[in-house]
């Protein structure tokens, strides 16, 4: 079963930040009659140091709110002892998520002043890319904590002698080790990787080393064929060449 692992964690965190993202920048374009700009930062600032807040801060205040109310509270309605580690653990999952969104707020500002002399600066709070986000979610997916099964008053590591070490807000937490995602499991619907085609130079997750598990990899040559260096010729038809090129084509073993 998939219940409790890293990749679980990952998606329960990814589809909360991804709610709080999607819906902080309706908010701020104006789609949404419920929620728009962060108007608490308006008129703040420092005259002094010659900045004050303006334009349309992200009001990521709502987004957070609406992503628990409308994921929370499914897992909150789980009952029964054997769920509750679970949906507790899945809860975090989901904060953590949106912890990440708001961490990563930056501040962006525009100059005002005679020939760009930046007298004075307008500044807003805005989100970062969700890309940015996905990959800080990654890192943390990487460096996940493995947590008890066992659960009385709170979460806590299963390693024993780390189960004092407090849990981070944006930590990552799963209860059941990954399957073998490198060998076909029929049960479990895990496809493996025997086959897929793989690319022979990268060090990335696509790179033949990684994917196919350290089982190497079989090289074949494909030959395509298609029309090419096709030119119009007055009246009224196209006339094209036949090109084929041949390429090398990796998968795994």
């Amino acid at each position: 079963c998939f219940a409790g692992t890293k990749e679980t964690a990952f998606i329960y965190a990814v589809t909360s930040a991804g709610l709080v993202h999607s819906v902080t920048r309706s908010c701020s374009a104006g789609n949404m009659t419920e929620c728009s700009c962060d108007m608490n930062l308006r008129h703040g600032g420092s005259a002094s140091e010659g900045w004050h807040w303006g334009g349309c801060s992200d009001d990521i205040h709502y987004g957070m709110s609406f992503s628990r109310k409308f994921l929370d509270a499914p897992i909150k309605n789980v009952t029964g002892k054997s769920g509750r580690g679970l949906a507790a653990m899945n809860l975090h999952n989901n904060e953590a998520g949106r912890q990440a969104v708001a961490k990563l707020m930056s501040v962006d500002c525009r100059c005002h002043g005679v020939s760009g002399s930046c007298a004075v600066k307008t500044c807003w709070k805005t989100m970062s890319s969700f890309e940015k986000i996905g990959h800080f979610l990654k890192d943390k997916y990487e460096n996940s904590i493995q947590i008890s099964d066992r659960l009385k008053k709170k979460l806590r590591r299963k390693e024993k002698g780390q189960q004092k070490i407090p849990i981070g807000k944006e930590d990552l937490l799963y209860v059941n080790k990954s399957p073998n995602y490198c060998v076909e499991d029929q049960k479990l619907g895990i496809p493996g990787t025997q086959g897929r085609e793989c690319n022979r130079t990268s060090e990335g997750p696509d790179g033949c080393n990684l994917l196919c598990c350290g089982r190497g990899y079989n090289t074949h040559v494909v030959r395509h064929v298609e029309r090419c260096e096709c030119k119009f010729v007055w009246c009224c038809y196209v006339r094209c060449r036949r090109c084929e090129t041949m390429t090398d084509v990796h998968t795994c073993k």
